[in-house]
């Protein structure tokens, strides 16, 4: 009998969307994982800051104010996923340079911003995002984008 093996690109999709599970977002959950040379050196998903009061305890300030989805993100409480694993390799002292970056969705422009600034070499992603700039930013970096089933 032989047994199917997940490529890697699904075996880590796979992590990330164990990693969504973690958010306190109440609008969604999304998790982000980077890797580098087939290692996992960071994992983030979306929710407040540490130390801060999550949506889930007290709220969505966005639901509130009725702020559609992929528009003004600075009106939210919580870090999204790819920025919390950008800190968390930070804080640990790793290198994102060169790394991959494995998404439940794609990231939004100031996102994608920030994954180009810290050299990130590709990214896959499993769900849209209604935020058209990012694609545009990510292309003119030449940066690969590849969405997974």
């Amino acid at each position: 009998m032989t047994e199917t093996r997940p490529s890697w690109d699904e075996y880590f999709m796979s992590i990330t969307e164990m990693v969504a599970q973690r958010a306190t977002c109440l609008r969604r959950k999304v998790g982000a994982i980077l890797v580098r040379d087939k290692r996992i050196i960071a994992t983030g998903y979306n929710g407040a800051p540490a130390k801060v009061s999550h949506c889930l305890d007290i709220g969505c300030l966005r639901e509130q104010q009725g702020i559609p989805s992929g528009e003004r993100h600075e009106l939210c409480r919580g870090l999204h996923a790819e920025q919390n694993a950008i800190i968390q390799a930070a804080l640990h002292g790793f290198s994102v340079e060169g790394a991959t970056l494995y998404c439940t969705n794609m990231p939004c422009a100031i996102c994608s911003k920030m994954l180009i600034n810290a050299r990130i070499e590709k990214i896959y992603y499993k769900e849209g995002y209604a935020d058209s700039l990012s694609s545009l930013l990510l292309a003119e970096a030449k940066v690969p984008v590849v969405q997974l089933g």
